[in-house]
C-alpha cells in the first residue's frame, strides 16, 4: 500500500490567512525551520495506479495537481485516479472539498450515518453535488471492515469521538442522525496482499482502549497533532474555547498523546492535522525535539510511505 501525506494542517493551514502567530509569520518570511502546510489529508492505494483520499478539504484540487500520480492519464480527457472518499468526520475542512469534485466523476464517498446525515441535511452537499457529479454515498459502521479496490484493501472505521461539528443544530426535536455517537472515526486499513496496516486518526477526543487496540499492531500510525496544551487558543487570546471543547486531546504534558505515543511499537509514527499555533511546527523548538526523542515524527506535506 502507497501512501501520500496530501496536507498535514489543521483547519486553516499553515499559514492561515488572517493569523499572524509566530509560525504563520516565520512561514511568511521564508524562514527555513517552518514548513507551509495544506488542510489534513492522506491518499492511499493499493498498486500505486487507483487511489482513495481520507478527506477532502477545500485544498484537494491542488493537492491532487501536486502529485503526479494523483492526476488525470493524458491519454484521456476527463477521468482521475482517484476512486473514492473516506471521511473521519462532518467538519468543513475534512467535506468542502467534495464540492470541488463535483465535476462529473464518480467517485465513492464513505461515512458513518451521521456524517451522511449532517451532509444532506445541516451542510447539503449531497443535494448540492447530485445535479454535477455520480457519488456513491456509502455508510459504514465503526468496527466493520469493508473491502476497497476490489479487496485489495480492507478498511475498519473505529470510534474517536461523538461530537458533532459546531454547524450542526443542537435544538430539540434533533432527527435520529445526529443523536448517534459515531460523528468521529478513524481508519485502520490493512494491505491484503502484505499485510501492511496503517492506522489515521486525525480527531482524537480521548486516548481509548479501542484506540490503542487499533494502533497495537499497525506498520505506520498518523494521529491528531493539533495542539501542543490544552490551552493554547485561549492563551493567545484567539478563542475561549480549549483544545477538548474542539475534540481534540493535546500532544504535550504528562496525559498528553506524546507520551501515550511513544509507547506504540509501528515503524512509523507521524502527527498530523497540526494547528497553525502548534511550537512543534518549529524545527528549532523545544517541543520538536522533545517530539522527536520520543521517536515521533512532524507529517509534512509529501510525505511519502509504503507498507
Amino acid at each position: 500500500m502507497f501512501i501520500k501525506v496530501l496536507g498535514s494542517a489543521a483547519g486553516g493551514g499553515c499559514p492561515q490567512w488572517n493569523c499572524g502567530c509566530s509560525n504563520c509569520r516565520r512561514i511568511r518570511d521564508q524562514d527555513p525551520a517552518v514548513s507551509a502546510r495544506r488542510n489534513d489529508s492522506l491518499a492511499i492505494s493499493p498498486d500505486g495506479a487507483r487511489w482513495a483520499l481520507l478527506n477532502a478539504g477545500p485544498d484537494v484540487c491542488l493537492q491532487t495537481e501536486s502529485h503526479a500520480a494523483l492526476r488525470p492519464n493524458p491519454a484521456t480527457l476527463r477521468g482521475s485516479p482517484v476512486e473514492a472518499v473516506l471521511l473521519t468526520d462532518a467538519e468543513l475542512d475534512h467535506t468542502t472539498g467534495l464540492l470541488q469534485l463535483r465535476q462529473g466523476s464518480a467517485i465513492a464517498v464513505y461515512a458513518t450515518s451521521p456524517v451522511l446525515g449532517a451532509l444532506e441535511g445541516d451542510f447539503p452537499v449531497r443535494r448540492i453535488v447530485e445535479p454535477f457529479a455520480s457519488f456513491a454515498w456509502q455508510e459504514t459502521r465503526v468496527e466493520e471492515s469493508f473491502p476497497l479496490f476490489g479487496g485489495q484493501l480492507s478498511v475498519c472505521p473505529f470510534l474517536l469521538g461523538d461530537k458533532p461539528p459546531r454547524y450542526v443544530d443542537s435544538g430539540n426535536g434533533r432527527p435520529s442522525y445526529k443523536e448517534s455517537a459515531a460523528w468521529v472515526v478513524g481508519y485502520r486499513v490493512t494491505d491484503r496482499r502484505t499485510g501492511g496496516t496503517i492506522v489515521y486518526a486525525p480527531g482524537i477526543e480521548i486516548w481509548t482502549r479501542t484506540l490503542e487496540r487499533h494502533l497495537a499492531d499497525a506498520d505506520c500510525v498518523l494521529v491528531d497533532g493539533t495542539f501542543w496544551r490544552g490551552d493554547e487558543l485561549i492563551l493567545l487570546g484567539v478563542s475561549e474555547l480549549d483544545a477538548a471543547d474542539m475534540g481534540h486531546l493535546p500532544a504535550g504534558g504528562p496525559n498528553g498523546s506524546a507520551e501515550r505515543l511513544s509507547l506504540v511499537r509501528a515503524r512509523r509514527k507521524v502527527y498530523i492535522h497540526i494547528n497553525n499555533t502548534n511550537p512543534m511546527l518549529a524545527q528549532d523548538s523545544p517541543e520538536r525535539q522533545a517530539v522527536e526523542r520520543l521517536g515521533i515524527e512532524i507529517g509534512v506535506d509529501g510525505m511519502e510511505m509504503e507498507v
